[in-house]
């Protein structure tokens, strides 16, 4: 599967209608984002039950400020709607890949339950 633009107009459409996005914050000008474009365009194509997406944090100013991106390229990746990890930096294949995998191996049950249970402590607070 080719990357998908992502904007805040399609925002929920991706991030709500796919259970694994992996999505990559990068703008035209910065150059670890344009070494790290084509590593991760090539392995969008070896996950098909993955959606991969770009945000362009110069047009899209409000979504890179809704989640704090402060340095590009930055990877995020969502499962089932809950971000599992967000890290900024270009990473090589190998690594975005072996991410992706253990990305794929977390029990999602106990994901949802750390995060209730996070929610939870924030409100007694």
């Amino acid at each position: 599967m080719a990357t998908v633009e992502l904007t805040k107009d399609n925002f929920d459409e991706i991030i709500g209608g796919n259970n694994f996005v992996v999505l990559d914050f990068w703008a035209t000008w910065c150059g670890p984002c344009q070494s790290f474009g084509p590593v991760f365009e090539e392995i969008s194509e070896k996950y098909d039950d993955i959606t991969f997406a770009k945000v362009n944090t110069e047009q899209e100013q409000e979504l890179a400020a809704h989640f704090q991106v402060r340095s590009i390229p930055t990877l995020m990746i969502f499962r089932d709607q809950i971000i599992i990890y967000s890290q900024p930096g270009a990473l090589q294949g190998a690594q975005l890949e072996q991410l992706i995998e253990k990305a794929r191996e977390l029990d999602m049950d106990d994901v949802r339950k750390q995060v209730a249970e996070q929610q939870e402590g924030q409100q007694e607070g």
